[in-house]
Order: C-alpha cells, then sequence, then structure tokens
C-alpha cells in the first residue's frame, strides 16, 4: 500500500470551491496555444519574467509568472553548487509593473551582496527587454524561496520555491523520501491570491483582502510503502495571510527552519508566516483514506466549508474522493522558544540583553496609513544603496533613504530588539532580514531569553501580544547593504522597512557594477548626476 499525493488543492473561487491537480487551465496572455513549461529547473538556467493568463482559483487574470508557471519552476541545487541564474524580463502587460528584480529568499549571499536581487538597495529595477546574470555561491543547504522584489509585484504571481540539497544531511535517518526523481514530490507551498493586479490593491488603505488560498506547485507522484516517513518542505509564499498548518489524523515533526537544522519538534499544528519555511516529517502509518491537510487563514474567509483552505493527502488505494476526516483537539501546540538549532549554536556576544556590540531597538508604528521604524517610513531611493556606498558617501546621514539607514561596522554583535507596542497593524508581522540568519535569543510569546541554543532563521514573528519584545543577534561578518523589513508585502510598500549597510570599507569589488544600473536604464539616467559614475563606465 502505498501514500499517493498531497493534491494542489481545493480552490477559493468566488462564490465556490474547486479542485486543480494540473495547470492545464492556464493560458498565455495572447490566446496562442498554449506550450509546456517545467516545473523544475537547475542552479544554472535562464529564469523568463513574462505575463500569462491564469485561473488557478476559477477566475481568469493576467499574472506575472517565473518560468510561466504560478508558482514559479522549483529550482534544485547541491550543497556548494555555484549559481548563474539570467533573469529575463519579458513583461508586456502594462496594467501591472514591467519592470521587476528577484530575490533569492535566505540565501546569504556572502560576498556577493549585489547579487541579492533587491530593487533600490542593491540594484536597479531590471527594464522591459533586459536581463541581469545572478552569479552566487553557497554552502548553505535547506528550504529557501525566491521571488520579486520591486513593489508589491510577487503578489501578482512571481514567486517560486527553491531547495538545495544535502548529501550528508544530519536528518536522513529520519524519514524515507524527501525527492521522487525530478518531481516537486514534497514541495508544499502556501499563498494568497487575487483577483486585481497590485496598482490597484496598492491603492488600498488599511487592510488588503485576498480572495484564495492557493496550495501550489504538488503534483501526483508514486509514493513508497505504508509506514514511510515523508520530508515535507513547507514555503509561506503569501503576501499577507499567515497561515496555520495541520493534517488530519496525523502529527509533523519539525527538522528545518528557514535553512537550519532544528533539534526535532513534535508539533500537531504549525503557523507559517509570509517568508518562512519549515520541513516536517510526516509518518504516514494510518489507515488507507483521504485526509484534509487544512491551511487556516489568519485574514479573509477563515472557513473550511465546502474545502476552502485545505488539499488532500491521499494513501494509494483510497477512493478519488473528498476526505471524511476531522481535524481533532490539539494537544501539540507550536511553541517557537521549543525550537533550537541541531548544531547547538550559541548566540554570539556577551549572554544578556542590551549587551552586544551594537544594539538597536526598532519601534514600529503607522501613521495615516504609513508604516514606520523609529518614526521613519521607508522610501525607495533615488540610488540604490549599494552604488551609494561605493560611490564616496562619507558619512551614515549622507546615505539615502535618510533615517532608514543604519550604517555597521565589520566584526561586531548587533542585538536588534523589535517590541511590539501595538502601534503597528496588521500583525503578527514577519520580520525579515537580508544577508543573515540570525540567533532569535527571545522569542513572541516568551520573556526568557536563550543565548545557550537559541533558533537561528531570517524571518521572525513579532507576536501578537502588546509587550512581545522579539530580540536576535548576528554578526556583522558579511559586507553590503541587506535590506531588514515586514515579509507583509503591502506593509513593505507602506513604508515598513530599514536598510543596515554593513561594513563599507570590506565591500567586494566586482566586474558586473555597469549591469546593476546601466545608464540607458530610466532609473539611472534621472539620477546618475547624484553620484559618481566612474564605477559605471
Amino acid at each position: 500500500m502505498f501514500l499517493h499525493t498531497v493534491l494542489a488543492g481545493c480552490l477559493l473561487a468566488s462564490s465556490h470551491a474547486m479542485s486543480v491537480t494540473s495547470r492545464s487551465n492556464s493560458e498565455p496572455l495572447q490566446h496562442s496555444p498554449p506550450s509546456a513549461h517545467p516545473s523544475t529547473i537547475g542552479p544554472v538556467t535562464d529564469l523568463t519574467i513574462a505575463n500569462r493568463v491564469i485561473a488557478p482559483d476559477g477566475f481568469k487574470r493576467s499574472a506575472t509568472l517565473a518560468g510561466g508557471i504560478f508558482p514559479g519552476p522549483l529550482i534544485k541545487a547541491q550543497k556548494n553548487d555555484n549559481f548563474s541564474i539570467n533573469v529575463v524580463n519579458q513583461l508586456q502587460d502594462k496594467d501591472m509593473p514591467l519592470s521587476t528584480s528577484v530575490h533569492w529568499h535566505g540565501i546569504q549571499q556572502q560576498k556577493t551582496n549585489w547579487a541579492d536581487g533587491t530593487s533600490f538597495i542593491t540594484q536597479c529595477p531590471i527594464p522591459p527587454n533586459r536581463s541581469f546574470l545572478h552569479q552566487f555561491s553557497t554552502n548553505q543547504t535547506g528550504t529557501f524561496w525566491y521571488h520579486s522584489h520591486f513593489s508589491t509585484q510577487y503578489c501578482d504571481g512571481l514567486r517560486g520555491p527553491l531547495v538545495i540539497y544535502d548529501p550528508d544531511d544530519p536528518h536522513k535517518d529520519l524519514y524515507d523520501v524527501d525527492d521522487v526523481l525530478a518531481q516537486r514530490a514534497q514541495v508544499l507551498t502556501i499563498s494568497d491570491w487575487y483577483h486585481d493586479p497590485t496598482t490597484v490593491l496598492n491603492k488600498i488603505l488599511g487592510p488588503v483582502t485576498n480572495n484564495s488560498t492557493l496550495i501550489n506547485g504538488l503534483g501526483r507522484y508514486p509514493g513508497g510503502p505504508l509506514d514511510k516517513r515523508y520530508r515535507f518542505r513547507v514555503l509561506g509564499l503569501s503576501c499577507d495571510p499567515s497561515y496555520n498548518l495541520t493534517i488530519d489524523g496525523h502529527i509533523m515533526t519539525i527538522i528545518e527552519a528557514d535553512g537550519v537544522e532544528t533539534i526535532p519538534e513534535t508539533v500537531d499544528s504549525l503557523p507559517v508566516l509570509p517568508g518562512q519555511r519549515y520541513s516536517v516529517i510526516v509518518h504516514a502509518n494510518q489507515p488507507v483514506a483521504n485526509y484534509w491537510v487544512r491551511v487556516l487563514p489568519n485574514l479573509g474567509n477563515q472557513s473550511f466549508a465546502g474545502g476552502l483552505n485545505q488539499a488532500i493527502l491521499r494513501y494509494k488505494g483510497a477512493p478519488e474522493e473528498d476526505p471524511t476526516s476531522s481535524s481533532g483537539p490539539s494537544i501539540l501546540p507550536f511553541n517557537e522558544a521549543k525550537l533550537a538549532s541541531l548544531m547547538n549554536i550559541p548566540a554570539p556576544g556577551v549572554p544578556e540583553i542590551g549587551k552586544a556590540d551594537i544594539n538597536i531597538n526598532l519601534v514600529s508604528g503607522n501613521v495615516n496609513g504609513l508604516f514606520t521604524i523609529n518614526n521613519v517610513s521607508y522610501h525607495s531611493p533615488p540610488t540604490p544603496v549599494l552604488l551609494q556606498m561605493l560611490s564616496g558617501a562619507q558619512h551614515p546621514s549622507d546615505l539615502l533613504p535618510s533615517g532608514s539607514v543604519y550604517e555597521l561596522p565589520p566584526n561586531k554583535v548587533v542585538e536588534i530588539t523589535i517590541p511590539n507596542t501595538g502601534a503597528a497593524p496588521g500583525g503578527p508581522h514577519p520580520m525579515h532580514l537580508h544577508g543573515h540568519k540570525f540567533a532569535v535569543v527571545r522569542v513572541a510569546g516568551n520573556s526568557t531569553p536563550n543565548f545557550v541554543n537559541p533558533i537561528w532563521r531570517d524571518t521572525v514573528s513579532m507576536g501578537t501580544t502588546i509587550g512581545d519584545n522579539v530580540t536576535f543577534r548576528f554578526v556583522t561578518d558579511n559586507a553590503g547593504p541587506w535590506f531588514f523589513h515586514c515579509h507583509i508585502d503591502f506593509h513593505l510598500n507602506n513604508g515598513f522597512a530599514a536598510v543596515m549597510a554593513e561594513a563599507r570599507n570590506q565591500l567586494p569589488i566586482v566586474n558586473t557594477w555597469a549591469s546593476l544600473c546601466p545608464p540607458d536604464n530610466s532609473y539611472t539616467a534621472s539620477h546618475l548626476g547624484s553620484f559618481n559614475t566612474s564605477i559605471l563606465t
């Protein structure tokens, strides 16, 4: 007997739910005959960004897609692979942004800050009919993703999974199946979906309500025998909602968070915030049947009626019909304070709150719909911060946007506190730092710090309780400007961000500056006069 599949599930449309198990209902923007698009690619590839009309929940809309599909193709790599990904902009739909950039979420970009893919921080956006070659290598392993980092464009569809496999995975004895040939197999992406383009959504003041929950990118595959243990890689690709993941009749054992192996922790529910990733082991040891996979959002239609917000875990031999399973009570709830690094990595610096080399308190707020950090709302600068740092800005106050850039010297322990005062609505806010994993020494919902063996990750919840004071540490050992922001994309678009400008004097010299902001780029043309252009020649 076999565990058959997780279907890319039952999706909320305007007035009904439907089961979608393939992308056969998508069509190109010009309504020419559809062509096949690979669902899996390697680390050396072209990644074409183009518009297509798709209907993942039964409602047709034009979308901005990587590789012509949603989610974008799974990028599969091995530890220490060299990445060479050429992002090609073929966008044509003028109802959505025509420029783009692609960020590799969770990849630390050691010595390759320029390849981070963050518009206005490390590069200018890629204009239509241009490309940008990202070249980097990493010894990181685990579950990552990629997405647009231009405006709120990833909410129009530009997002996809990235997995780096470790041949010496320290958890490999805990599971039997992680990958099946070249298929997407145990990759579980959870995302929201919107019927209106972001050019319309960005005009909304206050909460933006999604139309659908999509559990996507999960084709059918032949499974292994009953009693096999499956590693599922769970990715929060949402623009706004957080989701609580449960599987009827099954528990989950967490073995990875944001690309960091953890001491196994068993739960029966798992909150997944935008930007977060987990690997969980699911043991197929229940009677042959169909079981609901439930992803309850914290916003919008918080219901399972008619199969909303659900997919199907189907054991082979079970009838192809909706499950009759029930969720049951939660007796093993998720507690982030229990997560710990498998490698027993202590937090850097003196083990006491406020005793790092550099201590920064970032207080969030909201004024007239714009989010603030320490009373400053972030806005994109006229010139990417990286080019500002390279072009001779001598003092932190010279770096734009003014008040949003925190300059950090090299090889120092930095402690960041992000207190929840209740002044920034729309939480829980998932706070993400580019360029680093950080040690979360104080998690939401727990006032006791842990410097001995904290969880290391790159996206952390600020919590939902006024008085939470999430605190994390990292070492400034990776030169460059790194974006720190709320990963609710509409909040970022409204100013919930800052920049950590790290180790300016150690920025590596590369030969690709001209491609960061080509002189004929419309963004560059109007702003090059503000800094030394010799680095672009």
